[in-house]
């Protein structure tokens, strides 16, 4: 090679050399420059896009507040549950598979149904919710990408389909749709908090940077019912609705003295605890939102109406010969023809013919009035979803036979819920407002009724219908001097009053010499042989009124015949 070559050779590389150093030089400064852009004048966007991937803002669920009976005996708790759900866009639905048979999930549906929202661009869908926590934990351990979890409470209701009617109950949210639940939701509720977390890719939290909001529990409800008599009423009135193949029934126990509910029961009931099967006609609370006319039950005011009048004693007479009278071409009719009876005796025989006459003399004005300040046909004061308000004609609306009817429990209607509190008025002539709080009882004063002196003695009257000549003996009470008053209503049909159904009513006190509680039982369209309140709603009153009487340790004051006495829960 020449020595002319070489130096045009050695040119040609170092320009080559000099061409990649610049290159580099180059890269290295573009590099550079981007390295400082991204810190200064990117990295807000940045940190914010980073933010959105790793840091979230948790909700944190409020505890839904306990309800209780009046002895702090839990009716409605809430229990800690976990949510599943899966982001369709970043999980294997391949993975998905041991996650359904843990949950016990059809696999084949699961992975169709989170392929078809990851193809509908959907970042959310739930695999289960209310999941036990164990088993939560469990579905965890799987590390599945994209499946994640959050806190949750579900409700639950311990006694079941025996407070069902009462409560209410919650949806999959917690938001009350039924009863004390629904009433109360707000109160219940509480607030919901939040806080601000890191999580990986698993959802698993690996630093709570913040807390924005504390979550607030909701408030608790202490209730006037008490559960023990809660569950004998809701057993007798069950069998009697079962043995009796009648439609429906209700049952309503309240306190004599302060017109607190201590028992609340409806029949057919269900369990909010599962509402697979869940009929929607069982979760009528019947005993608040039904209306009955309440028949012979009605006797007793027009009784006490006639007394308060000051024209009548307990001794006057009244004719009711020949056992029926005619009143507008309409023939009303006793059982048979009880001839002379005085107000007691119109009672303990249930005489029609009797309480017409005592309702034609005293005038419309007269029993509208005293049957409104019974709170007959008057808006309930529970505030409870779907309470009856009840019908009672005005006096203008009432002719000579509306009156007539009205004086014995036809041509008006009333809840089981205002029959009871309207009895509360006999233990000492003012009738007691009911309430189903603790804190809300005597907060509304009672309405006089009638003087005591009449109550006292309408109280002796109603003994003797469960006395060996009146229509109630089986509601009596071993031990106990009980009254109260037998009703058979025939239903209301789309053409008039139908012959073959009817509504078996009793409505009692007990016991007479001190009043203590107050129980009313009705029988919806009872089946077979025994359809009147003395046959098929009088007994159920005697089993529940004894036991309760028992419970609440109320001392006996018409001992047994025996020397021997039998104390609840003992031997003899």
């Amino acid at each position: 090679m020449s020595t002319q070559e070489q130096p045009q050779t050695e040119g040609i590389q170092r320009w080559r050399f000099t061409l990649v150093l610049a290159v580099f030089a180059l890269l290295l400064v573009v590099v550079g420059g981007r390295l400082v852009i991204l810190h200064t004048v990117e990295q807000p966007f940045l940190f914010e896009q980073g933010e959105k991937r790793t840091v979230r803002s948790e909700v944190q669920p409020a505890t839904r507040g306990m309800i209780t009976d009046r002895f702090g005996e839990p009716l409605a708790v809430s229990t800690p549950v976990t949510t599943l759900w899966v982001n369709p866009q970043q999980v294997d639905v391949n993975a998905l598979s041991d996650v359904a048979r843990m949950l016990g999930l059809n696999s084949a549906e699961l992975k169709r149904r989170v392929s078809r929202a990851a193809r509908q661009g959907r970042s959310f869908y739930f695999i289960k919710r209310q999941v036990q926590p164990e088993l939560a934990e469990r579905v965890l351990s799987k590390k599945v990408a994209g499946l994640y979890a959050d806190n949750d409470y579900r409700r639950y209701y311990p006694a079941a389909e025996v407070t069902s009617h009462t409560l209410g109950l919650v949806n999959i949210d917690g938001q009350g749709q039924e009863g004390l639940e629904l009433a109360f939701d707000d109160y219940l509720s509480g607030s919901e908090g939040s806080r601000q977390v890191v999580k990986d890719l698993y959802g698993n939290v690996i630093k709570q940077l913040g807390v924005k909001a504390v979550a607030e529990p909701g408030h608790n409800l202490q209730l006037t019912l008490d559960l023990r008599l809660q569950y004998l009423a809701y057993r007798e009135l069950k069998a009697v609705v079962q043995s009796h193949k009648a439609t429906a029934g209700s049952a309503v126990m309240l306190d004599a003295k302060t017109g607190e509910v201590l028992a609340l029961v409806s029949q057919p009931s269900y369990n909010p605890n599962n509402r697979a099967e869940l009929n929607p006609t069982s979760m009528r609370n019947r005993a608040i939102a039904d209306l009955v006319e309440p028949g012979s039950t009605m006797k007793p005011f027009t009784v006490a109406a006639a007394m308060e009048s000051g024209r009548y004693d307990a001794n006057t007479i009244v004719d009711t010969a020949p056992g029926w009278i005619r009143v507008k071409n309409k023939a009303i009719r006793d059982h048979r023809n009880y001839g002379d009876l005085d107000l007691t005796g119109i009672i303990t025989k249930s005489s029609n013919v009797g309480v017409s006459k005592l309702a034609q003399d005293l005038g419309p004005e007269s029993i509208w009035t005293f049957f409104n300040h019974a709170g007959l046909g008057r808006p309930g004061t529970l505030g409870f979803p779907g309470e009856a308000v009840g019908a009672m004609p005005y006096p203008e609306q009432m002719d000579d036979l509306r009156l007539s009817t009205v004086s014995y429990g036809y041509g008006l209607s009333v809840s089981p819920l205002q029959l009871a509190e309207a009895y509360t008025s006999f233990t000492d002539g003012c009738r007691k407002p009911v309430s189903l709080l603790l804190s809300q009882v005597g907060q509304q004063p009672c309405e006089p009724v009638m003087s005591e002196d009449t109550a006292k003695q309408v109280l002796k009257m109603l003994g003797t219908v469960v006395g060996p000549k009146g229509t109630g003996q089986r509601a009596a009470v071993e031990g106990y001097q009980v009254g109260g008053k037998t009703g058979t209503a025939h239903k209301v049909g789309r053409s008039g009053y139908e012959d073959s159904e009817y509504t078996a009513v009793f409505a009692g006190v007990a016991p007479l010499s001190d009043p203590d509680l107050v129980l009313v039982v009705i029988v919806d369209e009872p089946q077979g042989k025994e359809y009147y309140g003395g046959e098929v709603a009088a007994p159920v009153f005697s089993r529940v009124m004894e036991q309760a009487l028992r419970l609440r340790q109320v001392i006996p004051d018409a001992p047994a015949q025996d020397s021997w006495l039998q104390v609840a829960g003992g031997a003899r």
